[in-house]
C-alpha cells in the first residue's frame, strides 16, 4: 500500500530516474529541526546534502540566518539566495585560496568563514586576504576521533589558534568540532560519545578566553549527534545538522529516537522482465550514491522484500517473490540510504506539495564552480 505522504497524482511529466522532493515533508523537517535545537539562531545548517537555493530561502524564511557548506560553489548558491553569515568548513589550500579573495570581493555584505589547521595555508590565506584589503574568519577545525582534519584539543590546538589570532587579514572565528564518526544507534552511547568529544574542546576554549583569545563560536554536530550538543547550555554552540533536511533510510535506521521523515525519494520505471522473480529498473548507480555496498543502496518502500542482485549504471535488477505483478512502464519510489551523494548526481528535482508536482528546483550547487 502507498504511503499517502509519498503519493504524486500525476506522474507523467516525471522523467525517471527522478529525485522527487516532498516539500511538506522538507518544511516539518525543518520545523522539528528549529524545535530541537530551541530557536532558529542556535541553527547553522549545512547545506551539502541539499544544494539548493529554495530550501536555503525556505530556512531563511524561518529565521535562519546561519549557514554552513563544504564548497565554494554551495557558498556562492548560499549567498545568492540571500544567506549574510556563512561558514564554509573547508580548509582553502592552492588556487581556492584565491577564490576565497574573490568571493570576498563579489558578496562584502556576507560574513564569511573558513576553517583551519595547519599553520602554512593559514599564513598563506592572510596574506592574500590582507593585500587586497579584506579579512575572513576562520576557524580552529578540531579532531575529535575521525581522523579526517584538524588538530586535537590540547597544547598544538591553542598554539595553532594563537597562530591565527595573531594573523594579518585573519578573525579567530571559534572551533569547527565535527564528530562524523558518532553513529552509536543506542542513543545513551551516543550521547556519552558526544560529550567526550565536547568536553575537551570546551576546556581549551576556556583556556584560550582566559588568555584573552576570543572564542566566539563552537561549530558542533552533525545530524545524529545535534540533539545531543542542543541540549547542552552554552552560548558559543552553533548546531550544524545536514542530512536531517530531508534524512534518508540509512539514518533512519541508525538513528530511530530523531522524528525526521525522508523527504527525497526516486521514481523510477520498470524497464525489463528478464526472468520470472526478476524485474530491472532504470535506476543505475549514476542515480544514487553508490558508497553504501551494492545491494545495500536503496529500498522500496512498497516492496519490502526487493533483494538488489545487480546494479549497473543504468540498470538495478532486483528479484522478488512480487515479480509478476510488474511490467515494463510500471513505476515504484525508491529511498536511497545515502541522500547527499544522492542528490549531487541529479540536476534537477521534482517538487512535490499536496500530492501534485508543483514545480522542479536546480540542484545548484552539485557542481564545483558556479562563477568564482
Amino acid at each position: 500500500m502507498v504511503d499517502s505522504r509519498y503519493s504524486i497524482s500525476d506522474t507523467r511529466g516525471i522523467l525517471s530516474p527522478g529525485l522527487i522532493v516532498f516539500r511538506d515533508l522538507v518544511e516539518k523537517n525543518l520545523d522539528e529541526m528549529i524545535r530541537v535545537a530551541g530557536s532558529p539562531a542556535r541553527l547553522r545548517p549545512h547545506c551539502k546534502t541539499h544544494k539548493m537555493r529554495e530550501i536555503a530561502e525556505l530556512q531563511l524564511a524561518r529565521g535562519i540566518a546561519k549557514h554552513k557548506c563544504a564548497t565554494i560553489a554551495e557558498a556562492e548558491m548560499l549567498a545568492e539566495a540571500g544567506a549574510t553569515d556563512i561558514f564554509l568548513a573547508y580548509n582553502p589550500v592552492g588556487p581556492n585560496i584565491g577564490r576565497i579573495v574573490r568571493f570576498l570581493q563579489k558578496y562584502p555584505d556576507v560574513r564569511f568563514a573558513v576553517t583551519g589547521d595547519c599553520a602554512g595555508p593559514i599564513a598563506a590565506l592572510g596574506d592574500a586576504v590582507a593585500s587586497v584589503g579584506k579579512t575572513v574568519s576562520v576557524l580552529l577545525d578540531i579532531d575529535c576521533g575521525q581522523h579526517r582534519t584538524g588538530v586535537p584539543a590540547g597544547p598544538a590546538a591553542r598554539n595553532l589558534y594563537e597562530q591565527i589570532a595573531t594573523t594579518k587579514g585573519i578573525v579567530p572565528g571559534g572551533f569547527h568540532v565535527y564528530d562524523g564518526h558518532n553513529h552509536q544507534t543506542d542513543l545513551d552511547e551516543r550521547r556519552a560519545a558526544v560529550m567526550a568529544v565536547w568536553e575537551p574542546a570546551a576546556v581549551l576554549r576556556d583556556e584560550l578566553q582566559r588568555a584573552g583569545l576570543p572564542v566566539p563560536r563552537i561549530v558542533v554536530g552533525g545530524t545524529g549527534s545535534f540533539p545531543i550538543f542542543a541540549a547542552i547550555n552554552d552560548p558559543a554552540i552553533e548546531l550544524s545538522p545536514g542530512t536531517i533536511i530531508f534524512f534518508d533510510w540509512g539514518y533512519r535506521e541508525a538513528f530511530p529516537d530523531l522524528k525526521f521523515t525522508p523527504a527525497a525519494l526516486l521514481l523510477t520505471r520498470v524497464v525489463s522482465r528478464p526472468t520470472s522473480n526478476r524485474v530491472t529498473f532504470d535506476l543505475g548507480y549514476k542515480a544514487v550514491a553508490s558508497d553504501p555496498p551494492a545491494g545495500n543502496r536503496l529500498m522500496f518502500p512498497e516492496l519490502p522484500d526487493a533483494k538488489a542482485v545487480l546494479q549497473n549504471e543504468e540498470h538495478m535488477v532486483i528479484e522478488t517473490r512480487e515479480a509478476n505483478r510488474f511490467q515494463p512502464g510500471d513505476e515504484l519510489l525508491a529511498m536511497p540510504r545515502h541522500i547527499c551523494p544522492t542528490c549531487a548526481l541529479h540536476q534537477q528535482v521534482y517538487v512535490v506539495s499536496g500530492g501534485r508536482v508543483v514545480g522542479t528546483w536546480r540542484v545548484a550547487a552539485r557542481d564545483r564552480v558556479l562563477t568564482i
